[in-house]
């Protein structure tokens, strides 16, 4: 078998070193434009995770890579005038350089090939191989040549970054955050060996403008940021090689192969320098296609192979290092933040680290960020110990004149259950249940002021007085039995009326006899085989924001407490505010402010009729997840235009638009439009979408991104949710009907023992560090 790898870099050479010692008499040579011993870039990190899996695939190069790196097991964050060190990471850096020439050492005494000072411009020149491995970098000129098949999509971000080194020493993994007359700068740093260090320096496009660093050469840049960072560097010089201010590309290609063609390292897929993972990606990119020759006997099967099972855990790295780059993008947001709270959205940003498992690390400092929470809760009046509070989802929240007993909600869903917009039994257990099981704040589904404003036949409406009655029933048993809130959502569904009930079709429309005439801001269909909406006239508006209103009022009789407008998910007013739904040319629609104009004339008309002592808030699609849509810095402007009018709090969900929202899901996927209008728009927010736990709930909270936790699926399989949640946190304060006191004292006695135990096991599950003096002394 014959293997061609261009590219001398951590994915080529690894990848050579494992399929030599799989294969050993293939021929396999690597290809490098530069000499072997060149140097660009400084030092490379790895964590403890990383370095167990190369432990696992090559020894000898694994134990050369581990006596050549420095060992720190702490991050320390500096921001304004505080210092947080937070322990129990288990990272190591080493030389770039360094790595390489190991790295090409173990490839030579494999018996690896290696062509130095050599140029790979044509596919052409390794014909007759059986394998041709693109190992060429960012700018490869494999993926550049074939881009049609390949089908690259380069992201380049914002923040302009450049790679320095220095001979401070440093004893941790280490951030400075620096506000200059400029702006901020941002320094990444690490050691890499004795007396050298690497210093990764970011700024935002306005920062780099202002300080004029776009006409600096190398050296006139060092010597700036040596004066920015002259506390930090202590006397020590910034070093340079190559040191170009530039924009991070986040590439992604859809397809990896082509024939017997394969991208791998960066040429395949970038992740960025704040998780550490771009030469971790490489690596196993190295070993992934390494596995699917191990599984497949043919070049074609292992690459399909490779497609197949690499590109989950490749996305997921991705998405990691696209959250924590955009959280540096935005440091500006989190300025005016406590440090301590800054400090654990600095820890907690790419998600991969939480509340539960930064306690087990450093349980002081989870502490302090507790501390600083329960202090933000005080400012509301609560009275409430701040040296020793419980977790932050379990402190209350004010809304006006309502207060919430925890910040656990359960949220809007559709039941798709009602008969003629009727609550049945089914809605009283369901609304009841989740009370009773200690959420703070429970929404009822989208309830439609008119049967024309409708989904389904199965949604619940508030038009008559039966319905008035039923609901009634249900809040009056949620106030009489449980301590929480209960908030009517009204909303109607524009376009997306008269379809099936979820489960027999979503936003499917139904047969024309068993429809209704359908009315929106434009008239566009939803799917083309929608029913066509009727295009609003002024006597329509009205009379919605009647329906709206009678609505209202029949609530206010049911004695709900907060009141929430449903102004997302494509529905009629989200129809208004989109410019993918919204394509009329009166003043309703064209600029946002127009787009604004009937949703927030709905709303300012609910609020005149409101009890002033009673919260409403908004429930807005933060984006519509389509090219051109809404965006987050729209949805600010959204946000702040209801708060101005009244809104006490944003509901931030996304998409649903339009069949062609293409949402980028994950956990906690809409929590980052929360944070944004929170921190930069000023306003309570509420997070909602794929949040499953009390650990991310606090997470969210601790980092200061929302106000209040939006759980849907999580409640509809534990009505109990919440109780359940206080046991594994130690809260024993939730509130549970008498009736239920056996069953909580036994949660609670259940949950301490099981806690302690899950402690435990996590404990002896750490990983072994990787420093050879540690490990020698443990041996």
């Amino acid at each position: 078998m014959r293997i061609e790898i261009i590219g001398g870099g951590p994915a080529g050479l690894y990848f050579a070193i494992l399929m030599k010692k799989h294969k050993p008499g293939a021929a396999i040579r690597v290809y490098e434009r530069n000499r072997a011993d060149d140097t660009f870039g400084f030092g490379v990190v790895f964590s403890d995770q990383t370095l167990d899996t190369f432990e696992a695939y090559d020894k000898p190069s694994y134990r050369a890579i581990t006596e050549n790196f420095a060992y720190w097991d702490d991050i320390e964050i500096h921001f304004k005038d505080s210092v947080h060190r937070i322990g129990g990471n288990g990272f190591c850096g080493c030389s770039r350089r360094t790595l390489l020439l190991l790295l090409q050492e173990r490839a030579h005494e494999l018996g690896v090939e290696m062509d130095f000072e050599t140029e790979i411009t044509s596919l052409g020149q390794l014909e007759g191989a059986d394998l041709i491995v693109a190992a060429d970098g960012i700018n490869s000129a494999v993926r550049e040549s074939h881009r049609e098949h390949f089908r690259p999509r380069v992201d380049l971000r914002p923040n302009k970054f450049t790679w320095m080194g220095s001979t401070k020493p440093l004893d941790a993994f280490t951030f400075y955050f620096k506000e200059t007359e400029h702006g901020i700068f941002i320094a990444h740093t690490y050691q890499y060996e004795p007396g050298r260090s690497t210093w990764v320096l970011e700024t935002d496009p306005e920062t780099f403008d202002k300080a004029g660093l776009g006409s600096m050469s190398e050296e006139e840049s060092a010597r700036f940021l040596e004066g920015v960072f002259a506390e930090e560097l202590d006397g020590h010089p910034l070093m340079i090689n190559r040191s170009l201010w530039r924009q991070f590309p986040m590439i992604r290609n859809e397809r990896w192969t082509m024939d017997n063609v394969v991208l791998l390292g960066d040429a395949k897929s970038t992740a960025h320098f704040s998780i550490g993972s771009g030469t971790k990606l490489a690596m196993e990119d190295a070993i992934g296609l390494y596995e699917s020759f191990r599984r497949q006997n043919t070049v074609e099967g292992a690459l399909a192979d490779f497609e197949a099972t690499r590109r989950e855990e490749v996305e997921k790295t991705q998405h990691a290092a696209d959250v924590s780059l955009v959280w540096f993008e935005h440091v500006k947001r989190y300025w005016p933040m406590d440090p301590v709270t800054f400090s654990f959205g600095v820890m907690t940003r790419s998600k991969a680290i939480t509340y539960d498992n930064l306690a087990l690390r450093a349980p002081e400092f989870v502490r302090e960020a507790s501390r600083a929470f329960a202090r933000t809760v005080k400012a509301q009046g609560f009275d409430i110990d701040t040296q020793n509070p419980i977790p932050p989802a379990f402190q209350p929240f004010r809304l006006r004149g309502m207060t919430v007993e925890n910040r656990f909600v359960v949220s809007p869903m559709c039941m798709y259950s009602a008969v003629y917009g009727m609550p049945q039994d089914f809605h009283f257990v369901h609304y009841g249940a989740r009370a009773l099981g200690g959420a703070g704040l429970v929404f009822t589904e989208m309830t439609c002021p008119s049967p024309d404003a409708r989904i389904t036949h199965g949604c619940t409406g508030l038009w008559n007085d039966e319905q008035q009655a039923a609901w009634t029933r249900i809040v009056d048993f949620v106030h009489a039995n449980s301590k929480a809130k209960i908030c009517l959502q009204l909303g109607h569904a524009g376009r997306k009326g008269a379809t099936k009930l979820m489960w027999e079709g979503m936003d499917r429309p139904l047969p024309d006899d068993e429809g209704w005439p359908v009315i929106a801001p434009s008239a566009l269909p939803y799917y083309p085989d929608s029913p066509t909406p009727r295009e609003m006239a002024r006597a329509d508006m009205d009379r919605v924001t009647a329906d709206f209103v009678a609505a209202a009022k029949r609530g206010i009789a049911c004695g709900f407490d907060m009141l929430e407008l449903h102004c997302a998910h494509g529905y009629l007013l989200a129809s208004f505010l989109s410019p993918v739904t919204n394509r009329r040319r009166d003043e309703y629609g064209g600029l946002l402010e127009n787009r604004l104009r009937f949703p927030l004339e709905v709303f300012r008309a609910l609020r005149a009729i409101w009890p002033n002592e009673k919260p409403m808030s908004v429930r807005i699609s933060a984006t519509d997840w389509i090219e051109g849509g809404i965006t987050g810095d729209d949805a600010v402007r959204i946000a702040k235009a209801f708060h101005k009018a009244g809104v006490d709090l944003v509901d931030c969900s996304s998409g649903q638009t339009a069949p062609e929202s293409a949402p980028i899901y994950g956990r906690m996927f809409q929590t980052p439009f929360a944070d944004q209008i929170r921190n930069e728009g000023g306003l309570a927010t509420m997070a909602v979408g794929a949040i499953t736990s009390a650990d991310q709930a606090n997470t969210i909270l601790a980092a200061g991104r929302a106000d209040l936790i939006a759980l849907g699926r999580p409640h509809l399989a534990d009505p109990s949710f919440t109780l359940r949640a206080a046991g594994e946190c130690g809260v024993p304060t939730i509130f549970a009907p008498v009736q239920y006191a056996p069953g909580k004292s036994q949660l609670l006695r259940n949950a301490e023992r099981e806690r302690a135990d899950l402690i435990e096991l996590k404990l002896k599950a750490k990983p072994k560090t990787h420093n050879p003096a540690f490990r020698e002394a443990a041996e």
